[in-house]
């Protein structure tokens, strides 16, 4: 369980800063997601970052049990996807992030399950719960 509590202390935290930046401050979030949507060498990058993380998580942490540690497997598997995408269909990358900047309910609930999900692996990651 050592291995689940330190990727989950290193995700949580991320993941719960990244919400609350998308929930506190929307237009400037929705600035920075269109930005990014519209540059293909900052799309590759982020693939190729998030393949990387993704394949470093599933190479140290491929658990596939009923418990809170799968929630670190499936996120280490959906960044080897997410980065393959970027990678192999930018333009697809760009059509899909227009789209979702286009509504606000988006933003707002991603943020939410994020915040949700990062306060989980956080208090996972540092013993809160066990």
């Amino acid at each position: 369980m050592e291995t689940s509590e330190y990727i989950a202390g290193l995700i949580g935290p991320v993941l719960m800063v990244t919400a609350l930046s998308m929930l506190l401050n929307p237009d400037f979030f929705k600035k920075i997601a269109a930005e990014a949507a519209n540059s293909f060498a900052l799309i590759y990058l982020a693939g190729i970052a998030a393949l990387t993380i993704g394949l470093v998580i599933v190479h140290a942490h491929n658990t596939w049990v009923w418990d809170w540690p799968v929630i670190i497997t499936i996120f280490g598997w959906l960044a080897i996807a997410g980065g393959l995408f970027r990678i192999l269909a930018p333009q697809l990358v760009i059509k899909i992030a227009q789209s979702m900047l286009d509504s606000k309910p988006p933003l707002i609930a991603g943020g939410v399950v994020a915040l949700l999900l990062g306060t989980a692996l956080t208090a996972f990651g540092y013993g809160l719960i066990t």
